[in-house]
């Protein structure tokens, strides 16, 4: 059954405003200092930002006919995530938040352009169409600001 385009922006828009929410008000100190499984929040939030660039380019490249790019195996999913670590943990903070911003934008834009196949979730791989993994990271975060005080 496909997605309703609606609710998948309302979606999208709702946990990055609850991420946001969770890095409110902290410094940047607390943002770099490595600590959530050796990653900061910054690079969590890095993280977040290549699947969204996934994201999107899965919704394009299913509204142009073609196949999933990324049906991975849970291995597969972890080279992914440790090279993309290992590449983006440079960046800086600013850096982080732009690729954040407009990763996500891209993903709204995917939706709001996307055919009505690319709304249909049976066709993506690890990149879903609907996702909850900024949820998770969202826990992670608050967890680490509850363990600090914050």
């Amino acid at each position: 059954m496909a997605e309703d385009r609606e609710g998948l922006l309302r979606h999208y828009r709702s946990t990055r405003e609850a991420l946001l929410s969770a890095i409110a008000n902290l410094s940047g100190g607390l943002l770099i200092e490595p600590s959530l499984d050796g990653w900061s929040i910054k690079d969590h939030l890095a993280h977040l930002a290549t699947w969204d660039e996934i994201r999107a380019t899965e919704i394009l490249r299913i509204s142009a006919g073609h196949e999933s790019a990324w049906r991975t195996t849970g291995e597969q999913d972890d080279t992914v995530n440790a090279v993309a670590y290992d590449i983006r943990r440079r960046l800086s903070l600013a850096q982080v938040r732009w690729e954040l911003e407009t990763s996500r934008q891209r993903v709204l834009d995917a939706i709001t352009s996307a055919s009505p196949r690319a709304l249909d979730p049976s066709l993506y791989g690890e990149a879903g169409l609907r996702s909850d993994h900024e949820a998770q990271h969202t826990g992670w975060i608050h967890q680490r600001r509850t363990a600090r005080g914050g």
